[in-house]
């Protein structure tokens, strides 16, 4: 069972050289628009497995000289696989946590008693598996009197000064740009102390407390001036959508307004980063500025791409002299002119355009991202939750109907926790007045209407939904979902609802990929055996969900791949959620939109009324779900359009999955 996958997805080749030059020459020039030492792997547990070989490194050079190692360490996701080979390197290699003095960098406040924060977290990935005495875990009582916390903190600092101060400092960063909960205007001297959280801070720790409601409003975090006074200093990140921050942070100047940018002002910081989260490095994204290029279609596209952005140009215009100013002259030495490398990208890009997703009939495809035959064909649309297909692909799921194909859609998830508790209440009311309208003496709906709403109104302060509770928000969103499909003239029998058991938790915390979600998803494949799949790909999804529905996909594929023949000739198309849109070097199918049909993808988005204004994790975008697709569905049009294509109302955009 593979149930990691996704993350062995690679969208680009990226030559070696840019992340692990072969010399010092070479790595000084590709380099030289970062202003920290920057390490690149190739994934994010290799980069894991090498800070977990400093951190050691550190212990046992203090441990040689009779002295402790004094660690302050962050928590969340992107310490997972340090803190496991850590714990590896205890069990297997006698790495010894005797010696070690660990701080907790930040701490939740403030905390029910019952809550558990960062330590807690700390306590059951890294201080519960290991031999550190007790008397060496110093941590933040989120539970502490406010009027104490003050104190505490001025306390805590004079520790780590009695201790001779941090001798390594891990760091993750935030979507802000923080480190530790140093949001973005703190000052590069500041200390430790009481923050308000912004919206970002609370939204991403929502999958710890259950919901973005229950956050608390406030932390207690080591200042950036503490921070910057360890001796050594690791800031690590994985996955693409850590990559803007990362540019800002590396490449930018040292500004408040990105508190990781304070990490250049340390003498002896280290930055570790994997390939995805690298993606916007001036190295990783425009390697030409720096250095010779390796040029394939994609980077060469890439690269024509952003000169016309530069240039103000569409393709066909740009000439030898825009080549020669913006460093591109070696693709003129390759194509013989700038006429010859125009007139290739915008073919290429030409032919990533169909208005026939599914594949045109009885038409030449040696130019098309979709094959003629057969047709119809069997379409199956993966959706991690109920509404993900018509916000990411509604044009072309609509166009796929429309051309006579046999389209399914899977719904992998219920939705369930993304509906509000007044929603519950509103189809509470229905019920209890269709039942008076019809049987006035049912007592059951009766009971069940006293017992919800009771629950929802009067005891239900921090506790998770019922079952019960839970299967009826489940229910709404199956509604709502069968309503789009049936507006988007789907036959209902052609709708499957998988409710993979991963999600089920009743929270926003998940539990891990099984193999009986796999099962299920591959019970599915071998019941319709598609000629064409359509699944969500994001890598970069804020609550996770997206890449598990992926992971239990690809998985389900990967059991299946060398047993089923058909699934070699099965197309697999990935589209983007509500978040990004693909890059345009990346894009192999674009299905244009006319205003017509954007209208109509539009209302088939808004059948899903529980997820409009009240839906709790919309994130810290105001735009509504199909005002957010639409802008981006806008903005890729207009990006064809200012290259020199076809001026399309609307475009949606898919790259080709390849199985591993």
């Amino acid at each position: 069972m593979r149930t990691n996958l996704s993350s062995q997805i690679s969208l680009s080749r990226v030559a070696t050289k840019l992340y692990r030059p072969d010399d010092v020459f070479e790595l000084s020039r590709v380099t030289r628009m970062e202003q920290v030492k920057t390490t690149i792997y190739e994934t994010a547990k290799e980069g894991a497995q090498a800070v977990a070989r400093q951190i050691a490194e550190v212990i046992r050079t203090k441990a040689a000289k009779g002295e402790k190692a004094v660690l302050s360490l962050a928590t969340g996701r992107s310490m997972t696989d340090i803190f496991d080979e850590l714990v590896r390197l205890y069990k297997e290699e006698s790495l010894s946590f005797k010696n070690v003095v660990i701080f907790n960098l930040y701490e939740y406040f403030p905390l029910q008693q019952k809550t558990q924060g960062c330590f807690g977290q700390l306590h059951d990935q890294l201080l519960s598996k290991i031999d550190i005495p007790q008397e060496n875990i110093y941590t933040i009582d989120g539970t502490l009197p406010k009027e104490t916390v003050l104190d505490t903190c001025a306390d805590y600092e004079r520790q780590i000064e009695a201790l001779g101060g941090i001798d390594f400092q891990l760091l993750g960063i935030g979507r802000g740009g923080n480190i530790g909960f140093n949001e973005p205007g703190t000052q590069f001297n500041s200390q430790m102390r009481l923050v308000i959280l912004d919206n970002i801070s609370r939204n991403d720790a929502a999958s710890m407390f259950g919901s973005s409601e229950q956050v608390p409003v406030s932390a207690i975090t080591l200042g950036i001036g503490t921070i910057l006074r360890a001796k050594q200093l690791v800031l690590v990140a994985w996955g693409e959508h850590k990559a803007t921050q990362i540019r800002t942070a590396v490449e930018h100047k040292a500004e408040t307004s990105c508190p990781a940018s304070a990490i250049q002002l340390h003498n002896n910081a280290q930055v570790v980063i994997d390939l995805s989260a690298a993606g916007k490095l001036t190295r990783i994204n425009q390697p030409w500025l720096l250095t010779s290029c390796e040029w394939d279609d994609q980077l060469t596209r890439r690269a024509i791409v952003w000169l016309c952005q530069q240039t103000g140009k569409p393709i066909l215009k740009l000439t030898n002299k825009d080549y020669n100013e913006y460093g591109l002259s070696e693709l003129i030495t390759l194509y013989g002119s700038a006429y010859n490398c125009n007139i290739k990208i915008f073919n290429d890009l030409q032919h990533t355009i169909t208005g026939w997703p599914g594949g045109k009939p009885n038409a030449d495809d040696s130019n098309r991202p979709e094959r003629a035959n057969p047709y119809p064909k069997k379409v199956l649309i993966f959706s991690p939750h109920p509404d993900d297909d018509v916000i990411s692909m509604g044009g072309t799921f609509a166009r796929l109907i429309k051309q006579g194909h046999d389209v399914h859609i899977a719904y992998e998830t219920s939705g369930c926790i993304a509906v509000c508790d007044d929603e519950v209440v509103r189809f509470m009311d229905f019920m209890k007045g269709f039942a008076k309208l019809h049987e006035p003496d049912n007592k059951v709906i009766a009971d069940k209407y006293e017992e919800y709403t009771n629950f929802i109104f009067k005891e239900k302060v921090g506790d998770q939904d019922t079952r019960e509770i839970l299967d009826l928000k489940a229910l709404i969103r199956r509604g709502e979902a069968t309503a789009a499909c049936r507006h988007m003239g789907l036959p209902t029998s052609h709708i499957h609802f998988l409710n993979l058991p991963f999600y089920e938790t009743g929270t926003i915390k998940k539990g891990d990929l099984s193999q009986k979600d796999i099962d299920i998803v591959k019970q599915l494949l071998l019941e319709i055996k598609p000629d064409e799949m359509f699944v969500a790909g994001d890598l970069a999804d804020p609550h996770g969900t997206h890449k598990v529905c992926l992971d239990a996909v690809l998985a389900a594929i990967d059991e299946l791949k060398d047993t089923e023949k058909w699934l070699h000739d099965c197309r697999i198309w990935m589209y983007r959620g509500a978040w990004m849109e693909w890059e345009v070097d990346l894009i192999e199918m674009a299905v244009p939109m006319s205003p017509e049909e954007l209208r109509f993808k539009r209302n088939t988005i808004l059948k899903h009324q529980s997820q409009m204004e009240s839906a709790p994790f919309m994130g810290n975008d105001e735009r509504l779900f199909w005002q957010r697709a639409e802008d981006r569905n806008h903005a890729t049009a207009e990006l064809y359009a200012q290259l020199g294509l076809a001026n399309y109302e609307a475009i949606e955009a898919f790259v080709q999955y390849h199985i591993l």
